[in-house]
């Protein structure tokens, strides 16, 4: 069924995949509301990634701190590990962030990118995901021109930074701002290389009573507003459930980024 409604509504990725997983979420969200009724599963799918085992962490959880001037780590190895190219160091990354990010980490779906940064010897410093954009926000929508209809056709180019960290042993001034300016300046074209469409604009949800957001601050994003405190997942009662108020920073790619992301045609600069 999910199939059939994605060919329906020529649902696809830039590379002309069918987008049968947002087609099953809207199904069963329309399921949930009340508003159709699915037949019997035939089977039930198993959750291996409930299941899943992360690896054992080669880093020792008390590594010596790295407490070194910036200057001393550069130039910095950036490693995005979602591709067969850096596919070795995958388990690595995500070990450190299930075991140090205060979120922790398991699995996740959809298109994303991942990036590991050492330095010259080798030694982890951070780890950098990006995934799917949120798919409704207020104030970012506001900041952008956004209508329904337009942001649905145009979500895909954005991406959320759902985890940043600094491994808890790495006290270096300015890496996290500069790890941030690194990453944007290559994360479209890794993007486009790897789902074969661009990036125009970055966006992340930073807490209130835990984060300060400086970082995002000093790499030049920009904070345009707060969440209402509500998690993306609403109810079939219609209620929200409950979450943690979260500032808002975006981070444009492109000077053109409304106009990108409006479909408006881009006028060429006179010469």
């Amino acid at each position: 069924m999910s199939q059939q409604l994605a060919q329906l509504g020529e649902w696809r990725n830039a590379r002309g995949q069918l987008k049968d997983m947002a087609a099953r979420t809207l199904l069963l969200k329309l399921e949930q509301r009340g508003w159709i009724t699915l037949p019997p599963r035939r089977q039930t799918p198993s959750n291996r990634m409930r299941h899943k085992q992360m690896p054992e962490l080669h880093v020792p959880p008390t590594s010596l701190p790295i407490c070194e001037p910036l200057a001393a780590l550069l130039p910095l190895i950036i490693t995005e590990v979602s591709t067969p190219a850096g596919a070795s160091q995958r388990p690595l990354f995500e070990a450190l962030l299930h075991c140090h990010h205060y979120l922790s980490y398991r699995s996740t779906v959809g298109e994303n990118l991942q990036y590991l940064v050492c330095d010259p010897q080798c030694r982890p410093l951070a780890c950098l995901l990006f995934g799917a954009a949120a798919w409704q926000c207020a104030d970012r929508d506001r900041y952008i021109g956004w209508d329904r209809r337009t942001r649905s056709q145009n979500l895909h180019r954005l991406t959320n930074n759902t985890r940043f960290l600094i491994l808890p042993w790495v006290q270096v001034r300015l890496l996290a701002s500069h790890v941030l300016s690194r990453i944007s300046r290559r994360l479209s074209r890794d993007w486009r290389h790897k789902y074969g469409h661009p990036i125009d604009l970055l966006e992340t949800f930073v807490e209130r009573d835990r984060f300060r957001g400086t970082a995002y601050r000093a790499a030049n994003w920009v904070r345009v507003g707060q969440t209402k405190g509500r998690t993306r997942q609403d109810r079939p009662d219609g209620t929200w459930q409950q979450a943690p108020v979260k500032d808002i920073y975006l981070y444009p790619l492109h000077s053109c980024f409304r106009q990108r992301l409006q479909g408006d045609p881009i006028q060429p600069t006179p010469s």
